[in-house]
């Protein structure tokens, strides 16, 4: 088995939270006071990383961890309206199965993670690193090494953002972009990710190899 530990980032990988990300960010931006995005930028935007993408909409750093909070306030509020990408219950159970070790890093909230991956699925975790700052990945990756004593090697952080890419590039694991999150994957495979996935069926077929 090539990767005994596998790591998923949760939005945009696992849930399906860019539709409400879309829906809400304006009225956020006018709470905060930063740029609105229009519908002809969205897709240009999905090219950027985060550090891009703040200074592009002029949020300085002192606000970031302001605005991740309240989103993740409204998410909770909203979270009937969002839901798993469809074959992720099949895609964890599978691997688990295997056993393969499952863990999440995400800057979303524990709750808000744990209440759309459901007992069944989160149960199947072994370990969760929510909360996470925007630019707080490494130290997240590193401290579930730590825990699970899984070598790097055979370790993969699995996600949708150029972030991510460069969190598990700095901790030496393997990285493998998913092709349906909020980075587009043309922007993701200018990295040079060590796996790419078109579908769910490639990450059952691939990390279960």
């Amino acid at each position: 088995m090539k990767y005994k530990l596998v790591i998923f980032d949760f939005d945009g990988t696992l849930a399906d939270t860019l539709p409400w990300f879309t829906r809400v960010i304006n009225k956020v931006a006018e709470k905060f006071n930063f740029k609105r995005i229009a519908p002809e930028e969205k897709e240009t935007l999905r090219g950027y990383d985060a550090n891009r993408m703040r200074k592009h909409l002029g949020v300085p750093l002192w606000k970031m961890p302001l605005i991740a909070n309240h989103m993740h306030s409204l998410m909770a509020g909203d979270i009937r309206d969002i839901a798993l990408f469809e074959g992720v219950d099949h895609l964890l159970q599978c691997l688990s199965g295997r056993g393969i070790l499952l863990a999440v890093v995400s800057s979303n909230s524990s709750d808000n993670v744990r209440q759309l991956l459901g007992p069944a699925n989160t149960a199947l975790i072994s370990d969760f690193e929510c909360g996470v700052s925007v630019f707080g990945k490494q130290s997240k990756l590193r401290a579930i090494l730590s825990k699970t004593g899984a070598a790097p090697a055979e370790t993969i952080y699995v996600g949708d953002e150029i972030r991510d890419i460069e969190a598990a590039q700095s901790v030496d694991i393997a990285f493998g972009a998913v092709a349906w999150g909020y980075n587009t994957l043309e922007a993701l495979t200018v990295h040079s990710p060590d796996e790419v996935f078109a579908s769910i069926d490639d990450l059952i077929r691939i990390l279960g190899e």
